[in-house]
């Protein structure tokens, strides 16, 4: 193997495959990098074996190859030689990497490159285009209410299903429950429910541009995503997602609206002062506005009352304070309102009317 790239060429594509080795164990195959020269390109793979990620880029290539090299120190390397053309040759069981027209001279050791795993492949007329920036704002409503308990697993993804001419999204924990249903102009293909870890969506954000559309191709265990001439994947969770609709109040007695910036500023302020592990707010609710509370601390206790329009008996509801603030911090628009019937059973969180998502939280026990 040997080869001519530009740093930047290079760089960009291995900066990419930190998210798909083994970090922890230098030992493993799977920390290394996969390069192969084929014609006038560069392939480049990696795994963990939960997620996988392949591409090209075009270089000078002098002699086909392939090489299996330590992602971790290649990518150190890269990022400080100086810009311009380098030379990768393989040498004596090592990796050279010399910058052209400099005095430096790196060589990694490496190993059987037919060591390296096979990476998951789809038949390409599996795939279909979705709107990028749609697919990607649709994750950031719910992917906050993903449970991190692994003894639950089936609650650790966001819950992806194909619905009357769109995709419905869903998250829970448990304890709260976001969802989001949204109509695409693209022609949908049908398929079945799955349940995909946050990281798909994570990797998606750093490899896409938020422009135009990505492909995705569903297998029954592995979700694919083509981009920029870049294809990912990642192994799905294999069970049976609980049935999240019955947790979705078809009616609520009474509606609190609030503005977003005002409601979201309190919390921030009162929770200075919430310091119990259950991260407990007492929200008085009156048509003269809501009060918010924090739990008494050691270090004291913080009120403030943000305006409302409200109609109603006064109510008091205990909750996660976090499992208000944070859809705040994504909802569009101005207004949101927060609907319940009491004070110990579900209420519902949602954004000013033309929005297609919504959050459901379940309130603490006043008196526990």
């Amino acid at each position: 193997m040997k080869f001519i790239s530009t740093k930047e060429a290079i760089l960009s594509e291995i900066i990419y495959t930190v998210d798909f080795t083994t970090q922890k164990n230098s030992l493993a195959i799977t920390s290394n990098v996969y390069l192969q020269t084929y014609g006038d390109r560069l392939l480049i793979k990696a795994t963990d074996g939960k997620v996988g990620f392949s591409t090209s880029i075009v270089v000078d290539v002098q002699e086909e190859g392939k090489a299996l090299v330590f992602q971790e120190k290649l990518l150190e390397i890269l990022r400080v030689l100086p810009d311009g053309d380098i030379q990768f040759s393989l040498k004596d069981g090592f990796f050279t990497i010399v910058p052209v027209g400099h005095g430096i001279d790196f060589k990694i050791r490496m190993i059987e490159a037919d060591q390296f795993p096979a990476l998951e492949t789809v038949e390409d007329d599996r795939f279909f285009s979705i709107a990028q920036n749609s697919f990607l704002e649709m994750s950031e409503q719910v992917i906050f209410a993903v449970s991190d308990d692994t003894s639950r697993y089936f609650l650790c993804g966001v819950y992806i299903e194909r619905s009357e001419g769109g995709i419905t999204m869903v998250a829970t924990d448990g304890r709260r429950l976001s969802i989001v249903e949204r109509v695409f102009e693209e022609q949908l293909p049908s398929f079945a429910p799955i349940i995909v870890l946050p990281k798909f969506f994570q990797i998606l954000r750093k490899i896409g541009t938020g422009e135009g559309t990505v492909e995705l191709a569903i297998t029954e265990s592995i979700l694919f995503a083509r981009i920029g001439g870049r294809t990912f994947y990642i192994t799905l969770i294999r069970e049976q997602y609980p049935n999240f609709r019955r947790v979705i109040p078809e009616q609520q007695s009474y509606r609190c609206t609030m503005k977003i910036r005002d409601m979201e500023d309190a919390l921030r302020r009162v929770a200075i002062l919430i310091e119990s592990k259950a991260k407990r707010l007492f929200l008085d609710i009156s048509e003269g506005g809501v009060l918010l509370t924090s739990d008494v601390s050691e270090s004291g206790e913080a009120k403030e009352i943000v305006p409302c329009r409200y109609e109603g008996p006064d109510c008091k509801i205990s909750l996660n304070y976090t499992y208000l603030l944070t859809p705040l911090r994504v909802m569009e628009g101005e207004y949101f309102s927060i609907s319940f019937t009491e004070a110990n059973r579900s209420m519902t969180v949602k954004p000013e009317s033309g929005r297609d998502y919504m959050h459901v939280i379940m309130p603490m026990q006043l008196n526990p």
